[in-house]
């Protein structure tokens, strides 16, 4: 079985936000961090080199693959910030429709910057997606220390 190529890390997120040269990418990201760790309860982490993200759930798929992954995340890249807020399910389809000026992918939702977004669309978005993940999946309690 294959490994995940992508997985929580103890590196720095304080330094990986240092390395944006952008003053609005850091930010959005700086109040980002502050949403989603208002949304999940939980402490922003480096999930690969590039991602931050809040929480976590295992999953086990019918194919039989299996690993964890953070209840929401984003990374600042260099064209838009990818946004990992929406499970794809259909039934949470509505909550994109007030979301102001994005761009969606099988995986996430593309915004270039914040201001073109509605927070508070967001943040219902985030809170359904979470409660949808911890409902089908397990939820991973955060270690100590």
């Amino acid at each position: 079985m294959a490994t995940n190529k992508t997985a929580y890390t103890t590196e720095s997120v304080s330094l990986f936000l240092q390395t944006l040269l952008d003053d609005q990418k850091q930010a959005d990201s700086e109040a980002l961090i502050r949403l989603m760790e208002a949304a999940t309860g939980e402490s922003a982490q480096m999930f690969g080199p590039n991602i931050i993200g809040f929480g976590r759930y295992a999953y086990t798929y019918a194919s039989g693959h299996s690993g964890e992954a953070p209840l929401v995340a984003f990374s600042p890249r260099k064209s838009a910030f990818s946004l990992y807020v929406y499970t794809g399910n259909e039934q949470h389809r509505y909550l994109l429709a007030n979301l102001g000026k994005f761009k969606i992918g099988k995986a996430c939702i593309y915004v270039k910057r914040l201001a073109d977004i509605d927070i508070p669309s967001l943040e219902a978005l985030m809170q359904e997606s979470i409660k949808f993940l911890s409902n089908t999946y397990t939820r991973v309690k955060p270690k100590d220390g």
